[in-house]
Formats: structure tokens, sequence, C-alpha cells
């Protein structure tokens, strides 16, 4: 699993202008089974995006072609983890 943290580098006004298509982007990796869950932090710095991605070539390439990347909005911090315990609602994600 891979968290990825994004820290906006531009005005929330300009986040805004991308947020609906930054969703869409989002939603497409959903569907496709990538992502287990995403959301903004709090505060409104930045967001969270954790993702069942198979390797870190998987996770750069969803950031290269993220709206807020292509448009220097944000900077982004990759973590990759092994899940080694998980909620019941999850468990077939961790192994």
């Amino acid at each position: 699993m891979f968290i990825i943290e994004l820290s906006y580098t531009a005005e929330l006004a300009v986040i805004d202008q991308y947020l609906a298509e930054h969703r869409d982007y989002l939603e497409l990796h959903y569907t496709s089974g990538q992502l287990l869950c995403s959301g903004p932090k709090n505060p409104r710095n930045g967001g969270i995006i954790v993702g069942l991605f198979k390797t870190r070539d998987e996770v750069d390439h969803f950031i290269l072609n993220d709206p807020f990347n292509k448009q220097q909005a944000a900077k982004y911090t990759v973590s990759e983890f092994i899940p080694v315990k998980c909620h019941k609602l999850i468990k077939e994600l961790c192994s």
C-alpha cells in the first residue's frame, strides 16, 4: 500500500479551480481498484490518498497525471508500507 500526501503549493482559489477535475481523476482510479480512500487534510493545506498500487512506478504515473500536479498546484510525498494488521472490513486488501 502507498500513502500519498499532497501539500498545496497554490492558493486555495487555484485549488478550487481544479478540484472537480482532480476528483474526477480520483474516481477513475477508484473504479480501477487502485484507491482505497482520499480526502483533504485539516487544516485544508493538502490531502491524503491511500492507494493499492502494485509498484512505485504506478504511483509515479498516477501523480504525473493528477490535475493538481499538471497545474503545479501541489507537491507530493509518497510512503510505501506493508500492512500486517488490518480491520476486518479491509483484511482482504492487506494480504
